[in-house]
Formats: C-alpha cells, structure tokens, sequence
C-alpha cells in the first residue's frame, strides 16, 4: 500500500514539471523534429537538396562534350528494282494467250510486243465497229444521192430530211462502237488477226524480270502476267531503327556490300528516307539508289550498307551514361544552378556511345551536368513531386 501511493506521488510531480509553451511558440509532434538534411520545398523544374544532404551524397560533375559527327550505322537490306522505272503488265479484257513472244531475262524495248490474245468479247466489239461503219457509208451515200435529186426537182424535201436524220443516226452509231473498242484498251491494232486478237505490248524499255503466263491461259486484268524493270539502277531498301534514322539525311553517300559479291563493294546515293516508323519493328525505310550499269545487282540480293549519319563536319553532344535518368516519361540531366538546387532539363536521348549517350536536344556542348550521384537526385525529385503534388499519377 506504502509503495502505491509513493508511485502515484512521484507520477504527480513530474507532470507538474513539463512546462507549458512559451506565448506565440506552436506545439510540435514529437516526429516533426528538426531533421538535419530536410530539404526546403523545390520550384516546378528543380530539385533543391540540403547542404548536410548534399554533403553526404557526393555529387560528380562534367561538361557536355562534343565528338566527330563524322560516323555511321551497318544496316542490312535487300535489292529492289527501281520503282521509277518498274511495269506490272496485264491485259485490258479477258482474253486467251494465243502465243508468247518473249521469256523472261529478255531485254525489251517500249511498245515490244509480249504476247498475243484472242477474246471473244473484242471479237463482238470490232464486229460493231464495221457494222456500224457500214451503215455510216451507206447512209453518207443516200444522203448524197437525195440533195443531188432534190437539186433537180424529182425528190421531195422529206426525202433529204430524212436521209439526213438517218445519216446522223449511223455517226452516232459508229462513234458509240469505236467508244466501246476504246474503252478496252486495244482499239489500234490493225491485221488479218485483228478480229478477235490483240497484242501486249510492254509500256517501258527495260528486262523482263517475270513472267507469269502460259500458252493457252485465260487471263484476266487481275493477273500479272509480265514484270518488267529498267535495272540500269537499282534500289537498296534498308531499315533503321528510329534514333538513328533521324540522322540520316538524303543525298548522303552509302557504301554497299553483297553476300554473293564477296570483295566488292559499291557507292549509292540516299534518295529517301521515309516519314514513317514501322510499328511493329520501330524501323524507318531508307532508300539507296544504286548504279548497275552492268547488270551486275539483281533484285533480291542481300546486302549490307554503311550509312553515314549526321551533316558532314557536324558534331555530336554527349554525356555520361550515368548523367542520364529517366523521370516520369522524360530523359532528364540535372544541371547545377547554385550549391544545392539543380535544375531538371528534359533531353532528347540518341545512341548509346560505349559509356556515353548521345543528346539530340535540349543541353548544349559545354553545358555541366551530374554524373555521379544523378540517380539520387533523381529519387529526390520523385520523392519531391509526389509530397508536393506536382504532376501526380
């Protein structure tokens, strides 16, 4: 009972003890004591570390630097033929093969005849034609005869209108049949044969590449039958990947080098590179034209061209790797403004370098930049945007 009573009278006096805060003096929660490496609240853009933080977290520092632009990229590819000058040759109507006139390796001329058809259904349209063509000089001829009696006072007026009316019947006869013979594409071809048949003719000079036709096929204006293509130049397709494309510029020289040409190699021109990325691989097209003089490429061939990057002269920026940090959905370096603020500048990331990093955008050769201890900052700065509010997710 003594040793209660002596517990709750020492209780008493060391409640009474605590003394009350100070006029003007808030009282604190025991967990928000001064901590010695808080950070005061950074603006939008920065990050600010305490100096006793920044003590601790020993930050190294280097410039941006430039180095010779003068490089490039191996890309593989495959010869195509030149587009520009390229023909998928197929018939106009309906028709059978009624003989064929070229095999394919062939070199034709524009207008060289590939193949002879017969179709029925030009048959029926030419036959139109000369019947209507019959009717049309019969009527010229009556129409004629009765201006010649009327002049002479033995035929009525009547009888020239109306010899007339059927003269303008017979034109309009005529020019409807030649309008159909038109429309199928095969209106010029004259001879014995030329009932019912027709030729092929290939548009464009050039090497007949294919041939996808037999003797005796009916074919239609859906089917390819000849594959025709000037290979005097060729065309490379190459596929870049992304963050290189956009340093390839037309008009750069490509170096060329084939699987079944071993030893050689070959200079050609960027004629395009396309507007589009792939998707699916996160390429880029590149187009090389290439000379064949000798028809030496055919379309197909594998090949391996070295494409240079950049403008001729020009300089590439980069940092260290490490300098580098990926912060929501930017690449960002932490640029020094003071003691202990950084600024954080969004970059344009290009090609890993072998420990350095390529910037498209945004920092400037000579520009300082964190290495060492940049992954910090870069927690510092999720730690202070999420407590601040900033561009929460």
């Amino acid at each position: 009972m003594k040793t209660t009573l002596l517990v709750l009278l020492l209780l008493s006096v060391a409640s009474c003890s605590t003394p009350p805060p100070e006029e003007g003096e808030e009282a604190r929660h025991p967990h928000e004591a001064d901590s010695p490496g808080a950070a005061e609240p950074a603006r939008e853009g920065q990050v600010h570390i305490a100096p006793t933080m920044l003590r601790d977290l020993r930050l190294t520092t280097a410039p941006a630097e430039a180095r010779p632009g003068a490089d490039g990229i191996s890309v593989l590819g495959e010869l195509r033929p030149n587009q520009d000058a390229y023909a998928e040759v197929s018939v106009p109507i309906p028709a059978r093969i009624a003989h064929l006139r070229v095999a394919p390796g062939a070199r034709v001329r524009a207008g060289d005849r590939l193949a002879d058809f017969e179709s029925v259904e030009l048959g029926r349209a030419r036959a139109d034609l000369i019947t209507s063509q019959a009717r049309l000089d019969l009527a010229r001829q009556v129409a004629v005869r009765k201006r010649l009696l009327e002049q002479e006072r033995i035929a009525p007026r009547r009888e020239v209108e109306e010899a007339e009316m059927e003269l303008a019947a017979a034109e309009a006869e005529r020019r409807a049949a030649a309008g159909a013979l038109r429309a199928m594409g095969v209106e010029g071809e004259a001879g014995p044969e030329a009932d019912a048949g027709f030729a092929l003719r290939t548009p464009i000079a050039g090497t007949v590449l294919d041939r996808h036709a037999v003797l005796g096929q009916m074919a239609t204006p859906a089917d390819v039958l000849y594959r025709i293509g000037d290979l005097s130049t060729v065309w490379l397709m190459l596929h870049a990947f992304e963050q290189d494309a956009v340093r390839v510029r037309a008009g750069g020289v490509a170096r060329v080098t084939f699987t079944a040409l071993p030893g050689r190699s070959f200079e050609g021109r960027v004629t395009r590179v396309a507007s589009e990325v792939d998707s699916v691989s996160r390429t880029v097209p590149v187009r090389v034209e290439i000379a064949n003089p000798d028809a030496l490429l055919r379309p197909g061939m594998s090949a391996k061209a070295w494409l240079p990057l950049g403008e001729p002269g020009a300089a590439l920026v980069t940092v260290p790797t490490a300098a580098l940090q990926r912060l929501r959905e930017d690449w960002v370096v932490f640029v020094p403004q003071g003691e202990d603020t950084f600024e954080i500048r969004a970059v344009g990331r290009g090609r890993d370098l072998g420990g350095e990093v390529e910037i498209v955008s945004g920092l400037a050769v000579g520009e300082t930049v964190v290495v060492e201890g940049a992954f910090l900052l870069k927690a510092e700065a999720d730690k202070e945007r999420g407590e601040g509010g900033h561009d929460h997710h």
